[in-house]
């Protein structure tokens, strides 16, 4: 057996080294491949290198003047954005010094009021209200005389703390609803809150306060929207110096959690352009500081504009390199054409072959090829040659295997079976002298059964049930047998001698040490799933030690110690010389409570072709038979 392998693999191994000594005779040397070689690889570095260096150059071009046009429409912007706040830091300043500085509070409130109403009416379109409160939080005047809501604590507010933590700057709040007066409208107004700290006079005593002026929100709203006009992907918003946004165009979406923004960092960058990964995506911002206030106009251009910028000149790279390609693979095609050609179909045969399919190996081509397909077609018939008379072995030896094991019938049981008849003889018991003749016939005649070793599942239960016939007159029915079938499973095929051997063991390890008064019981019972018959032998004898049944199927000295000669090692065997070696047997048990030994056989219905198909060997068998159902 050895030897034929080895023959194999020396063939193999020869049509591996012939086909790697043509392959390496195919290499580029001549002068016709080194043309195409070289032509190929300098065509394809200049096309790839000219197409490279324009995508690069009119890329970084295109960028530059986007990044400046955004630039450019920011400090705009911006512009618009400082007059702005520049006016409201004037009305501010025009409340301090004008109106609060120069006043005592004691003696000309109805002047200080009248001051705060004219400056509100010169910019109310730009002002919700004026407000001074002292450093108590408690509201010394307002402009427009409304009334304030019950009870606000002001000097929680951030617009507060911040004023009274740096006296000597103007701070300018983030977006909030203005929620100290009541205008009786019960409308909700978006301020900005600018406030400072100021010294008010009360007489001869003077105290700290802070001014409150609350910009109209929707100024520098209506500023941004103006701006954030495009629809390409790139976006403006504002934030503070601490990164808490004023205006954002999804500030809606921002403040339900469902967008972010990286907002700090651009509040805390030094540079004013840089490019930043943020949920994924490449972009790049721009930032400007607003004067007077520490926030940032930020500006976000998505990498993806600049790449549909560049989708004509995507297109004319990529048109041109196609145009090369075409140009290179038809020359390529034609040159190695004839080349290829003949070893492909080579290939093809060989692939066809080894597929199943047994076409005729190519032979053609040049010289080289017609005498490497030559010695392939050689190799595989010496191959299918040695592959059959392995076949042939393996078969003859699963043959020999199984006439073995089914010869180590135990003569024990004829004799003693012949003594009990010869007992009842003489004791006149000759009704029970014929049953018991009777079924020993039937016993043998199945037995033999013409030599074959498949037969029905029917055959083998009626030879199972003979058997426990005769046993249960020599152990003068010391237990009990229950047979439980369905009919339609009797169809089916069935490894002779099987349930034999086991019930003898289940009787001889089982029942036999059962105490005088315990009734013994043996249920056969077959059931089918998935394509496997199952036939099962349980008892309820003294059962087998857990140490022990693992070495049931392994060792056959430690299985005959009380069971028959054939013994579970050997039903065991046979059915997997049979079937192969996921079938066979599998043992349950527990002391005390009984064994329940599993018998797994394929579920395949018995006919005589099949029969035929399973007795020649299990080489064979599977595939024939899935054949056979199939036509």
């Amino acid at each position: 057996m050895e030897f034929l392998h080895r023959n194999i693999e020396r063939s193999m191994q020869k049509v591996r080294n012939k086909i790697a000594n043509y392959l390496e005779r195919l290499k580029p040397g001549g002068i016709q491949s080194t043309i195409m070689v070289a032509f190929s690889i300098i065509s394809v570095s200049i096309m790839l290198l000219t197409g490279i260096v324009m995508y690069m150059r009119f890329s970084n071009l295109s960028r530059q003047e986007m990044i400046k046009s955004t630039q450019k429409l920011m400090e705009q912007s911006k512009e618009s954005m400082e007059d702005y706040l520049m006016n409201m830091r004037q009305i501010s300043d025009a409340a301090y010094y004008s109106v609060i500085k120069e006043s005592d509070f004691s003696t000309e409130s109805e002047e200080i009021q009248k001051g705060m109403q004219l400056l509100y009416e010169a910019n109310k379109s730009r002002l919700r209200s004026i407000a001074i409160y002292n450093n108590f939080g408690s509201l010394i005047a307002a402009e427009p005389v409304v009334s304030q809501k019950e009870d606000p604590n002001v000097t929680k507010q951030d617009w507060f703390i911040h004023a009274m933590d740096e006296m000597e700057n103007i701070h300018f709040s983030i977006p909030h609803i203005q929620n100290l007066f009541d205008d009786g409208t019960f409308r909700y107004y978006w301020v900005i809150s600018s406030s400072r700290v100021v010294e008010l006079t009360n007489g001869v005593n003077s105290q700290k306060g802070v001014l409150l002026v609350d910009m109209d929100y929707s100024e520098i709203s209506r500023m941004m929207d103006q701006i954030n006009t495009l629809e390409n992907g790139q976006y403006f918003y504002l934030c503070d110096s601490n990164g808490k946004i004023i205006y954002h165009p999804r500030q809606m979406q921002i403040s339900d959690g469902k967008l972010s923004e990286s907002s700090e960092a651009a509040a805390k960058s030094q540079k004013m352009i840089y490019d930043e990964y943020f949920e994924g995506k490449h972009r790049k911002v721009i930032v400007s500081p607003i004067s007077y206030t520490g926030w940032k106009l930020v500006g976000v251009i998505p990498y993806s504009i600049f790449t549909d910028q560049l989708t004509n000149l995507q297109c004319f790279i990529v048109m041109l390199m196609l145009l090369m390609a075409m140009m290179l693979v038809l020359v390529n095609r034609i040159v190695s054409l004839r080349i290829s050609s003949p070893i492909l179909k080579l290939n093809h045969s060989v692939s066809e072959h080894e597929a199943g399919k047994e076409p005729d190996i190519y032979i053609g081509g040049s010289l080289e090829i017609r005498h490497l397909g030559k010695s392939i077609q050689n190799s595989y018939k010496r191959n299918e040659m040695l592959m059959n008379e392995i076949v042939w072995e393996q078969n003859e030896r699963r043959k020999s295997e199984l006439d073995a094991l089914q010869s180590q019938i135990n003569p024990h049981f004829l004799y003693n079976t012949l003594d009990s008849i010869t007992w009842m003889i003489e004791g006149e018991r000759n009704d029970e002298a014929t049953f018991m003749i009777s079924q020993l016939a039937k016993l043998f005649r199945i037995s033999l059964s013409k030599g074959h070793t498949i037969i029905s599942l029917k055959d083998e239960l009626q030879h199972a049930k003979s058997y426990m016939n005769i046993q249960k007159v020599r152990y003068k029915n010391k237990f009990q047998v229950a047979f439980e079938v369905d009919e339609e499973l009797e169809q089916y095929c069935a490894v002779k001698l099987t349930l034999q051997p086991i019930l003898e063991n289940a009787i001889n390890y089982g029942m036999s040490l059962l105490e005088e008064d315990e009734d013994g019981e043996i249920k056969v019972q077959v059931t089918k799933e998935e394509g496997t018959l199952i036939l099962s032998v349980i008892d309820n004898g003294i059962g087998i030690p857990e140490e022990e049944i693992e070495f049931l199927l392994m060792d056959t000295n430690r299985v005959h110690k009380k069971g028959s000669g054939v013994g579970l090692t050997n039903v065991n065997n046979r059915i997997q010389i049979l079937f192969g070696k996921e079938y066979g047997l599998k043992i349950e048990s527990e002391l005390d409570e009984g064994t329940t030994v599993l018998i797994r056989i394929p579920a395949i219905v018995y006919t005589e072709e099949n029969r035929r198909i399973l007795e020649k060997g299990y080489l064979f068998s599977k595939d024939q038979i899935q054949k056979k159902d199939r036509e």
